[in-house]
């Protein structure tokens, strides 16, 4: 099995080149993201590895069909990237839905905790010797509320972690799972939360969940916590309730546009994006570039699933991760994986 690898990183290598040669798949890396422009690297290959931010629209998945590409391996779970539809007959799908949902439920709180302890404000600090407390006031997260949207696995985690740290914790999601949670309406949940956690995927129906009319629901001074999808928020709305004062901070680990942005090194260059560059100019607004997955834990995690994915889809088995898309019910499949969709 030869499959194209794309938007490579270092990190990425060491975990895939151990289970694919495990295994019998031999990885080609391509640093490039998958665009319809760069498919042609495709050449040659049964499938390609991507990650979330490579762009497989219609006529790049018309251009990987017609070089003989059969199967699309994501590394993410999330597949709002993907031309699902435009898909079906052509190429299958697959994902990683689970590889280490404590690696990014841990970083949302790693953020949390940042935000409200200044602990990066601290850190600068003291690197210039100055050891005032002044400005580094917080403020304890026991007896604060928690707005959990999207409790799937990683929602799961992260409302353990908060129940530890003392607070209460509400959700929504439209398929409640999640024991011992108070559920609520979206309104309710943006009316009572002092601290907003989004961990739902990306769809038609959660873009910019967050967006002007929202933020007016807000209570006054929430922290906003993003480590999903960048799009579940629209920027230029967070932008004007930090400037409000209505949202009190904001601790984002994806951005709507970071695909143009995220992974690379952008030092010693001017960011063209004049929103990210003003709410990075906000001393209330933590960014980081898109690192909540990055462990070793969840590398390896995510490596190995995607080996598997790849090695029970080409000796014809059922792949219990591949994307349903021809019954409309994406992630649970009314076939129960007795077929495939194609």
């Amino acid at each position: 099995m030869k499959i194209a690898f794309f938007d490579a990183k270092d990190y990425d290598m060491p975990s895939f080149l151990k289970y694919g040669k495990e295994h019998g798949i031999e990885f080609k890396f391509y640093e490039t993201k998958l665009t319809a422009d760069t498919a042609g690297l495709a050449r040659g290959f049964e499938g390609v590895c991507v990650f979330v931010n490579d762009s497989l629209d219609a006529p790049a998945i018309d251009k990987l069909y017609d070089l003989g590409v059969k199967v699309i391996a994501l590394r993410c779970a999330g597949y709002n990237n993907v031309d699902l539809a435009h898909c079906f007959g052509k190429i299958h799908v697959l994902r990683v839905p689970a590889y280490s949902p404590y690696a990014v439920a841990e970083h949302t709180m790693a953020l949390l905790l940042t935000s409200v302890r200044r602990i990066h404000k601290a850190y600068i600090r003291t690197k210039d010797f100055n050891f005032s407390l002044s400005g580094l006031m917080g403020f304890d997260l026991h007896g604060k509320t928690v707005g959990v949207i999207g409790t799937g696995k990683i929602g799961k985690v992260f409302i353990d972690i908060c129940k530890g740290f003392g607070m209460k914790v509400l959700a929504y999601d439209k398929f409640p799972s999640a024991e011992g949670v108070e559920y609520v309406s979206l309104d309710e949940l943006f009316a009572r939360s002092d601290v907003i956690s989004l961990h739902c995927p990306l769809t038609e129906e959660t873009e910019h969940l967050i967006d002007a009319s929202a933020v007016d629901k807000l209570k006054k001074g929430v922290i906003i916590l993003n480590t999903s999808r960048g799009a579940l928020i629209d920027a230029e709305a967070l932008l004007e309730g930090i400037k409000k004062r209505k949202i009190g901070a904001a601790c984002l680990d994806v951005y709507e546009e970071e695909s143009d942005v995220f992974f690379r090194d952008f030092s010693g260059h001017i960011i063209e994006d004049d929103v990210l560059a003003r709410l990075l100019s906000m001393p209330n607004v933590i960014v980081t570039s898109h690192q909540a997955f990055l462990t070793e834990e969840a590398l390896a995690g995510i490596a190995e699933t995607t080996v598997n994915n790849l090695v029970t889809f080409f000796k014809g088995d059922i792949c219990e991760n591949e994307l349903c898309y021809k019954c409309g019910n994406v992630e649970n499949c009314v076939k129960e994986r007795k077929e495939r969709c194609f």
